[in-house]
C-alpha cells in the first residue's frame, strides 16, 4: 500500500494542475431559438478571462442575414454575444460552423430551439466544428450526443473527481468500496433528475461552494484515519458518500440545465446524460485502480510524510474553490 501512495500523490498533484487550467477548457454555448417561421435569436458565449476572450466565432448559413447590431458584454467568465437573424426558408439544411474551433482545446455546446417544441443538441469539437442542422434528430442522435455529453461532464468535473479520489484513498476494502460508490452514484442520480425536471429549485452558487467544502471534509478525514482518529467517512463511508452525493448531483443538474433537454425526448436524454456521468465516473476509478496495482509493483523508496501529500493537496485545492466560490456568491 505504501507504494501505491506514490500513485495517489501524482494523481493530487495532476488533479491540482487540472483544476488550475480548468478555465482555459471551459466549453463555449451557442443557443439559437426561433422566434417566427425565419426568424431567430442567437446568443454566443465565450470563455473568457477578463477582457480576453478566445478567439472563436459563430457562423450561421450563409442565407441568414443579421436584423440588428449585436449587443455585447463579459460576465461570469464568458464574452457574451446577443443578436437577431432572419433566414429565409428556416434552418433545416443549412450548417452552423465555428471558426477557430479547430485550433483550441475545448468544445461547443450547440442548442437550436425551434418553435414547434423540437430541439436539436450538438456538440462540436476541435475535430468537428461544424454540423448540419435537421428537421428533428433521431432518438439515437438524442442518445448519442446526451451520452458524449455526461461523459465529458464529469471528466471535466475536477470538483467531484476529487471528492471520488479522496473516498479511494479513505475507504478500504473492495466490498466497502462498491458500497460508497453506489451511494454516491445513486444519490447524485436522484437530485440529478429531481432538479433537472424542475421538481427541486437549488441556488447553484452555494450548492458549488458546498461541494467543495464537502471536498475539504473527506480530505480531513483521511487525515484524522491517518493519526488513528477513525472519523464518520471511515466508519459509516456509504451515509457521508449518499448525503454529499446529493449535493454533487445538483451540481451535475445545473450544467444539465444550462444545456437544456429536448422537449421532444426528455426522458432519453435525461437517462443518457446520468449514463455518460456513471459511465466517465466508472472509467476514471477504473484508471485508478488499475494504476494502482501498476504502483504496487514498484520498489521506490517513500518518505513517511508521503501520505500527507494526496490529503493535503485536495484539501488545499478544496478550500481555495470553497473561497472563491463563497466570495463569487457575496460579490
Amino acid at each position: 500500500m505504501r507504494r501505491a501512495r506514490i500513485l495517489l500523490v501524482a494523481l493530487s498533484l495532476a488533479g491540482i494542475a487540472a483544476g488550475v487550467q480548468a478555465h482555459e477548457v471551459r466549453p463555449g454555448y451557442l443557443s439559437v431559438r426561433q422566434i417566427e417561421a425565419e426568424s431567430f435569436d442567437v446568443l454566443w458565449k465565450v470563455p473568457a478571462k477578463g477582457n480576453l476572450r478566445l478567439s472563436l466565432h459563430a457562423r450561421l448559413p450563409d442565407h441568414c442575414s443579421e436584423m440588428a447590431p449585436r449587443s455585447n458584454y463579459f460576465g461570469g467568465g464568458a464574452s457574451s454575444q446577443r443578436w437577431t437573424v432572419t433566414c429565409p426558408g428556416g434552418l433545416t439544411g443549412g450548417t452552423i460552423t465555428i471558426d477557430g474551433l479547430s485550433g483550441t482545446l475545448t468544445d461547443v455546446l450547440v442548442r437550436l430551439e425551434r418553435t414547434d417544441g423540437t430541439t436539436q443538441v450538438a456538440r462540436l469539437s476541435p475535430a468537428e466544428v461544424s454540423f448540419v442542422v435537421q428537421a428533428a434528430p433521431s432518438a439515437t442522435q438524442v442518445a448519442g450526443t446526451y451520452l458524449g455529453l455526461g461523459f465529458e461532464h464529469i471528466l471535466l468535473g475536477i470538483d467531484h473527481l476529487l471528492f471520488v479520489l479522496a473516498l479511494l484513498i479513505l475507504v478500504e476494502g473492495r466490498r466497502r468500496l462498491v458500497g460508497t460508490v453506489t451511494a454516491f452514484t445513486v444519490a447524485h442520480s436522484l437530485t440529478l433528475g429531481a432538479a433537472t425536471l424542475g421538481f427541486v429549485n437549488v441556488p447553484q452558487t452555494p450548492v458549488e461552494a458546498i461541494i467543495a467544502l464537502s471536498i475539504v471534509f473527506v480530505a480531513s478525514e483521511i487525515v484524522r484515519a491517518r493519526q488513528g482518529k477513525p472519523g464518520l467517512t471511515q466508519r459509516r463511508p456509504w451515509i457521508v458518500a449518499f448525503t454529499f452525493g446529493l449535493l454533487h448531483g445538483f451540481g451535475f443538474a445545473g450544467a444539465l440545465t444550462e444545456i437544456g433537454l429536448p422537449a421532444q425526448a426528455v426522458p432519453l436524454a435525461l437517462l443518457f446524460f446520468n449514463v455518460g456521468v456513471e459511465s466517465g465516473q466508472l472509467a476514471f476509478i477504473a484508471a485508478v485502480g488499475v494504476l494502482i496495482v501498476a504502483a504496487r509493483r514498484l520498489t521506490l523508496p517513500q518518505p513517511t510524510w508521503a501520505w500527507r501529500v494526496p490529503a493535503y493537496g485536495i484539501g488545499a485545492v478544496a478550500a481555495f474553490w470553497t473561497i472563491e466560490r463563497v466570495v463569487g456568491f457575496w460579490a
